[in-house]
């Protein structure tokens, strides 16, 4: 049996010999992104365990290569590509989250297929626990994209008249490679009511500055310096609750540290609206130390067996959300917080992987319902502070889908702030996620992740490319820095609409190279941010492509202040030179522009505004 309804159709199965009824629900959005899920149920007397219940769909013959991702903590989204072959590329993540080195979206298609050239076709699972995806080219020639919910034995047992629904999976298929794809991708996400109207303030956030070492006085400081180069919103992150001076206690005790703050956090609060900032505060709520006032009068609070205490990942465990009280308390210790000092964001971070998460007497792997409690718990908060915002961190980018998108309005892609390793993160988590929702800040001249240098040029055009702020002890910038950094902020907001609105267009280039654009919805105006990775074997960088213009307009090109290049030892191009050219946008992307000159790990923005159509102009 099946209906149709719009843009939606509704397949209903039933096996009498079972009693199981299968639903398959299929929706096709207006820009052609497709979303699947089913559900089980159970309607005879007797249990049924479900072992596995997944989506798949088929792609053409002329795929002909696979691409997903893989990666680590703090070098998230590295690409894989293999061929296509007979037999199935499994990928599963059984960390209770995705992980960092989760294959994200896993994509097919013709032989060569790039970011602007080729047919795709791709899946993404949106889903906040343990999964699996595959692709398959079967005895019979069909190939097939596939994923779903990883479910360990015993997870999901249905009761009689009980069910289970899938997540959903997406699929979009790409007529011109990899950014035809992407762009359905985005603007799914988009056209979330929570991203749509949320705005896109400047973000400042603590960590990289000071650590645990937190106190008034250099919180004040901190922020008086931020606001002075343009901030909108300061952050203070992991170390001003309990007694935590470390990563080895305090979790789960989410109260302000009398210690540090022997007044509270009222007046940084206080001074943080009065310099007309929002202000953003750091929570791990799932998580627990067992040096913990709270684990100590709550020991039974700890997803665990009750024969054993599961291994210790950074100093921690997990707190067990399915236990009511332990989920009550936490949503209303930090609904004290939040209340209590005006809090607007907040940095949710999640630091370890579900390991042997078993659940009490009945020895059940719960990380399935673990992860229910997690999305009804940022359910209820937003619920109860309709204008929080919440950005998703998991040991950085471990825990990036659109089932937690739904829930959250920002992601942090990645614990380094380390522009080289930024750049492929940024420009890789981008075939899902639109790069506006994806925090990217600008971190201090060395590295803290990779200890290696970066001139304030590279650090803050890679920002450029993400949810723009600040990561970096500005107290210790010089002038001319911070002088430079106001320059950054000011681009920043002088295109935050296209950056925020632009169709993603990325450029098919040699490795040393990358190239970025935001084309504004009705081809006005577009943003390029070409970056150097790598000493380039030639002086030039080459013809520049400016894909995605309009190629019946005229368009005026410049090389935007302050990213204009540092070099001073090979000329600049003629037209960079005399302030701009014009060219219609079909000869931008045919023929392009000389490109400026960098030196590695440098980076130049490029604008383009429509002058008017293409017969106005010789």
């Amino acid at each position: 049996m099946h209906s149709a309804d719009g843009d939606s159709v509704v397949v209903t199965a039933q096996d009498d010999a079972t009693a199981l009824i299968l639903t398959i629900e299929i929706e096709m959005s207006a820009t052609g992104l497709i979303r699947i899920r089913h559900r089980l149920t159970n309607q005879g007397e007797a249990p049924y365990e479900l072992e596995r219940l997944s989506a798949c769909l088929p792609v053409a013959d002329s795929a002909a290569e696979i691409l997903d991702l893989t990666g680590r903590h703090a070098l998230e989204r590295v690409p894989v590509r293999v061929p296509f072959e007979a037999g199935t590329r499994l990928r599963e993540s059984r960390h209770g989250r995705p992980g960092a080195d989760a294959a994200f979206v896993t994509v097919t298609g013709e032989a060569g297929f790039s970011f602007r050239r080729g047919q795709v076709w791709g899946v993404h699972l949106g889903w906040s626990g343990n999964q699996r995806s595959w692709a398959e080219c079967l005895p019979t020639g069909e190939r097939m994209l596939g994923s779903g919910e990883l479910l360990l034995p015993g997870e999901v047992r249905l009761a009689a008249g009980g069910a289970y629904q899938t997540p959903w999976m997406y699929a979009a298929y790409g007529e011109a490679g990899m950014d035809s794809m992407s762009a359905r991708f985005h603007s799914h996400a988009r056209a979330l009511s929570h991203i749509a109207e949320r705005a896109r303030p400047i973000t400042f956030n603590s960590w990289e500055a000071m650590s645990f070492d937190m106190d008034e006085r250099r919180l004040l400081e901190l922020a008086e310096r931020a606001a002075s180069v343009g901030v909108e919103r300061f952050v203070i992150d992991d170390g001003w609750f309990g007694g935590r001076r470390d990563d080895r206690s305090s979790l789960g005790d989410w109260v302000v540290s009398p210690d540090l703050f022997p007044r509270g956090l009222g007046d940084v609060a206080r001074r943080t609206h009065e310099l007309g900032m929002e202000l953003g505060i750091w929570f791990e709520p799932e998580m627990i130390n067992l040096d913990s006032d709270l684990a100590r009068a709550h020991p039974d609070w700890l997803l665990r067996l009750p024969d054993r205490i599961p291994v210790s990942i950074r100093h921690q465990q997990v707190l067990d959300l399915t236990n009511q009280d332990a989920w009550e308390w936490i949503f209303e210790a930090m609904s004290a917080i939040i209340a209590d000092l005006g809090v607007g964001y907040v940095k949710w971070d999640h630091n370890r992987d579900l390991i042997d998460a078993g659940r009490g007497e009945s020895r059940v792997p719960a990380v399935h319902e673990q992860t229910l409690a997690f999305y009804a718990l940022l359910d209820a908060l937003r619920s109860r502070f309709p204008d929080l915002a919440i950005e998703s961190c998991a040991s950085g980018g471990a825990r990036i889908d659109l089932g937690v998108l739904e829930r959250c309005d920002r992601f942090w892609a990645s614990d380094t702030v380390d522009p080289l390793d930024r750049q492929l993160i940024q420009q890789w988590t981008a075939l899902v996620m639109p790069p506006e929702i994806l925090g990217a800040h600008v971190g201090a001249t060395v590295a803290g992740s990779t200890r290696r240098r970066h001139r304030l040029n590279f650090r803050a055009g890679t920002a450029l490319l993400g949810d723009f702020g600040i990561e970096w002890d500005l107290t210790e910038a010089s002038e001319a820095e911070l002088r430079e950094l106001r320059q950054w902020v000011d681009l920043y907001r002088r295109h935050r609409r296209l950056l925020r609105e632009g169709t993603v267009v990325r450029g098919d280039m040699p490795p040393a190279l990358a190239l970025s654009g935001r084309v504004s919805p009705d081809t006005t105006e577009a943003l390029y941010v070409l970056a150097s990775l790598d000493s380039n074997p030639e002086y030039s960088t080459g013809r520049l492509r400016l894909e995605g213009l309009d190629p019946e307009s005229v368009y005026r090109v410049v090389v935007e202040p302050p990213a204009q290049g540092e070099s001073d030892y090979l000329l600049r191009p003629e037209w960079i030179e005399s302030g701009g050219i014009q060219m219609t946008g079909r000869a931008l992307a045919l023929i392009g522009v000389e490109g400026p000159t960098l030196w590695p790990e440098e980076v130049a923005v490029i604008h383009c505004e429509r002058i008017g159509p293409a017969t106005e102009t010789p």
